[in-house]
């Protein structure tokens, strides 16, 4: 079994979380970690959206006008180096853009929420320490130093807007791993702590211009992935992701004072996300990979910044390797589940139905 199918497996269970739920994008992934000799990874994903929904016409003040497309297209970026120490201990230094959201209603729209924005941008840095027990087993863990940024418009709501500076927090992962390399096996169960900040926030609306702070926590998370040879150059990969997302929440203090409470973004269930797929080795220079993903629709309203419940996908990908250069390119066609959103009372405001997205990534990689 060669490393040009696990590079396979690796980007397409990253690509697996580039749409999921909550605000979820890279899936804190630490497969780098485990790769052999000194080695150097970039990675580029673009995903581009087409979500829009629809306000039926018994609920005003939504009408019946449609949406059009509130998600604009986004790119995702990731690099990760990993050396060894000596026999037993490696290490891995890995940047990752872990969560993330552009929402941008069209202003012309007939909808209740048209000229709507919200920005969610962060970045993580992520040094790992590994050491290898002679059971085949080891145990991995380091400290994340990440940063935070975002901003909403919400016309609809007392002309209001926000914006939270960059703020900057430290969380630690943890974690162990079993190998048994004749047959590519691997499995790893990795936990992300959360991560706190205190972000100065500028709100502007009805109630004029106030600058306070507020309290948001990126959730923990908990990865298990496993890979293992099933067949001569055929490898089986996959994973779980679950993340706390019942315990996040943004809530601006003139934003809570406005709605009565309500919060500028939030979740009421946590999301557990699946992947599962096959890759196959062609010759010593190609290699193909395909896996499907699920993540479970919990029902309930969605937040109106971002009116998704769960998804399907599929994926493709290929793996062309030269020396110490791979380069693996992947596709993923994303069904978004169907959500329902409210502004209030239990009655539904909006429903989006039949939205998809689809992502591209590449990854090249080399070895030294």
């Amino acid at each position: 079994m060669t490393y040009r199918v696990i590079a396979m497996a690796a980007l397409l269970g990253s690509a697996s979380t580039l749409h999921a739920g909550g605000i979820d994008r890279s899936g804190q992934s630490i497969t780098a970690l485990f790769e052999s000799g000194r080695y150097a990874e970039f990675s580029l994903g673009s995903v581009s959206p087409n979500t829009s929904g629809v306000g039926p016409n018994a609920i005003p003040p939504t009408g019946v006008g449609n949406s059009g497309n509130m998600t604009d297209n986004f790119f995702t970026f990731g690099a990760a180096y990993k050396a060894d120490i000596n026999d037993q201990l490696s290490y891995a230094i890995i940047y990752d853009q872990p969560f993330g959201a552009d929402v941008d209603y069209p202003a012309d729209a007939d909808y209740f929420a048209a000229g709507s924005s919200a920005e969610f941008n962060s970045h993580a840095l992520t040094g790992l320490l590994r050491y290898k027990m002679p059971n085949n087993f080891s145990v991995h863990g380091g400290i994340r130093v990440q940063t935070i940024e975002a901003s909403a418009a919400i016309p609809f709501i007392a002309n209001y807007s926000v914006d939270g500076d960059r703020d900057t927090g430290v969380g630690y992962v943890a974690g162990v791993a079993y190998e048994k390399p004749e047959i590519a096996l691997r499995v790893s169960l990795t936990y992300n702590s959360k991560i706190s900040y205190d972000v100065r926030t500028s709100e502007n609306s009805l109630l004029g211009s106030n600058v306070t702070e507020t309290e948001v926590e990126t959730p923990q998370s908990v990865n298990l992935e496993f890979q293992t040879g099933v067949a001569a150059d055929t490898l089986v990969f996959g994973g779980v992701r679950w993340v706390d997302w019942s315990s996040f929440e943004i809530a601006p203090n003139d934003y809570s004072t406005l709605t009565g409470g309500g919060k500028l973004l939030s979740y009421e269930d946590d999301v557990y996300t699946y992947s599962l797929g096959v890759g196959r080795r062609l010759s010593d220079t190609w290699s193909v990979a395909a896996s499907v993903g699920y993540e479970k629709s919990n029902g309930g309203f969605s937040s109106n910044l971002g009116p998704t419940d769960g998804n399907k996908s599929l994926a493709l990908a290929a793996t062309y390797t030269r020396d110490s250069m791979k380069v693996t390119t992947g596709i993923r066609y994303i069904n978004i589940g169907d959500a329902e959103t409210t502004l209030g009372g239990g009655q539904t405001a909006a429903t989006f139905e039949d939205n998809d997205a689809v992502a591209i990534g590449v990854k090249v990689g080399f070895t030294f």
